[in-house]
């Protein structure tokens, strides 16, 4: 309860501050697209808690991308990590939820005050080429589950493939009834949001708009 006041009250706190928002909104609500103010992520982003959560995150616009920054903890040592990073694509069908990221000017920078250990030592050495940041995940001791693909600067992510999304019968209820009628046409950054653009399936659209008609009418 006090998350959900304090996400409303930083919600309203922002309206306040940029009342051309709701303009903002109105506009894209008729161009079917959803902008999300990077003081919305940043906000969400630096209330991840966890001993391995994210700390120190930077998030800035780098359209059509963004460039992201924080201290993570990789494999026991914390590290600075920076990249850009760019969706190329999107596919939503009631059995994927499945994202193809980009990653450029990556780094990756050892804390100075962290202990040596075997990936301290690999990361100041150089060794690593940073520049295909792709098949260093391929190669991960630790693949995560919803990690599909990656080879040089291409990451594919299905969120349908990690544990508490897969096994949310909520989830799967949303999904299913969206993915006929709405799919992600691209995801792209301005300097202050990132924007959703969504394309309409016609079909579906008729034939979600023919059921209702059918249950309303009995």
């Amino acid at each position: 309860m006090q998350e959900l006041k304090a996400v409303l009250e930083a919600g309203s706190k922002y309206l306040r501050d940029h009342p051309e928002e709701l303009l903002r909104a109105l506009r894209n609500l008729l161009a079917l697209r959803v902008g999300v103010p990077l003081d919305a992520l940043r906000f969400f982003a630096g209330r991840a808690s966890g001993k391995k959560a994210p700390k120190d995150l930077v998030l800035e616009a780098v359209p059509p991308g963004l460039r992201v920054g924080a201290t993570i903890d990789l494999m026991g040592t914390q590290v600075r990590a920076n990249a850009s990073v760019f969706i190329e694509r999107v596919s939503i069908t009631p059995a994927e939820l499945r994202f193809e990221i980009r990653l450029a000017n990556v780094s990756l920078k050892v804390a100075d005050d962290a202990p040596e250990s075997p990936i301290a030592a690999l990361l100041r050495s150089g060794a690593l080429d940073l520049s295909k940041p792709g098949n260093l995940a391929a190669y991960m001791p630790k693949r995560p589950a919803l990690l599909v693909d990656a080879k040089d600067d291409l990451v594919v992510i299905d969120l349908m493939r990690h544990p508490k999304i897969a096994k949310s019968p909520r989830a799967a209820r949303a999904i299913a009834l969206l993915a006929p009628l709405l799919t992600v046409a691209g995801i792209e950054s301005d300097s202050e949001h990132l924007d959703v653009t969504l394309r309409a399936f016609p079909d579906g659209l008729r034939e979600a708009a023919s059921g209702l008609r059918r249950r309303v009418l009995g």
